[in-house]
């Protein structure tokens, strides 16, 4: 029998870490290939460009500021990527003011500022698509926007959990919260476990919240599912509520022109959604409470024992 005898010195060399030259960076620009230590190194080498970033699992605790270009930040293998605490400009981990930004499967957790709206994005200019990304026990998930232009704002299979505040600051923090004079949109998403303030917070004209997913079961001193401060049109549609008993605000699941109205709400539709009290919750809650009067379109809904189908405030 032939026996194989390897020299400890082999085996020495085998265990030993390679060095840095030989690894792999983090952050590559995928259209040319080049690598970078750090998030915000590679965006600033993208400049006013067209590029992807594709980005090694790990975690990571830096941030970055995006000032120009259409940029997409990719995780190799999505829910393996993790930025953990790091805020820019005492704003987010991903502050973005760009032509256009995509989010896609990457993890955002821990991120908390004094000024109570430590978000893992904030969007100040430019489009922006979120999918297959989680949000997780920071002050807030996504926040910002651009009231003055026509941005688009598209959030899909995305998770947002222990997200909101109300007690660090004078103002709320919320999972979401986005103002625009353009459309935003929320497909397929969770939202639980909130902890303070709104679910989804939206001003902007026109919206579509749908096929998504609220459960504040575990939720604690939260407000409202969705609140259309100033008014909205468009559609929430086949989206399922459950409300939970430690709540700051129970009395309504969907609240629209709480503030003011700013845009009219006479053509926004609630239908084929599924609302429900949670196990213990004794209050009784309008699934729709609208301050307009401008006539909001509810269709068929199904609640449970104690939803009450509208209120006109």
């Amino acid at each position: 029998m032939n026996v194989r005898i390897v020299s400890p010195l082999i085996l020495l060399l085998a265990a030993a870490p390679l060095p840095a030259q030989a690894r792999a960076a983090p952050f590559v620009i995928e259209q040319t290939g080049v690598g970078y230590a750090t998030i915000d190194a590679a965006v600033t080498a993208v400049r006013d460009d067209t590029a992807t970033i594709l980005i090694a699992p790990g975690t990571y605790r830096d941030c970055t500021v995006q000032t120009g270009g259409d940029i997409t930040y990719r995780a190799r293998v999505p829910g393996t990527v993790i930025f953990d605490g790091g805020a820019c400009e005492g704003k987010a981990t991903f502050v973005l003011r760009g032509r256009r930004s995509t989010v896609d499967g990457i993890i955002f957790r821990g991120i908390r500022v004094p000024d109570g709206n430590g978000a893992g994005i904030r969007t100040e200019i430019g489009d922006l698509t979120v999918t297959n990304s989680t949000f997780l026990d920071s002050q807030e998930g996504i926040l910002g926007g651009n009231p003055e232009g026509q941005q688009r704002i598209t959030l899909d299979r995305s998770t947002f959990a222990g997200l909101g505040q109300c007690d660090e600051t004078v103002d709320c923090s919320h999972s979401v919260y986005l103002s625009n004079n353009g459309s935003i949109t929320i497909r397929r998403s969770r939202f639980e476990r909130g902890t303070g303030g709104h679910y989804v917070k939206i001003r902007a004209p026109r919206i579509e919240i749908v096929d998504s997913s609220f459960d504040d079961s575990r939720g604690t001193k939260t407000n409202y599912m969705i609140d259309l401060p100033e008014g909205a049109t468009g559609l929430i549609a086949r989206n399922t509520f459950v409300q939970g008993k430690a709540k700051e605000n129970w009395t309504g699941f969907i609240v629209v022109g709480a503030e003011k109205r700013t845009f009219p709400a006479n053509g926004l539709r609630v239908e084929e959604n599924d609302a429900r009290l949670a196990p213990g919750m004794t209050k009784s809650p309008a699934f729709v409470a609208d301050y307009t009067g401008d006539g909001v379109a509810i269709g068929v809904n199904r609640l449970g024992p104690g939803v009450r189908k509208f209120e006109r405030r």
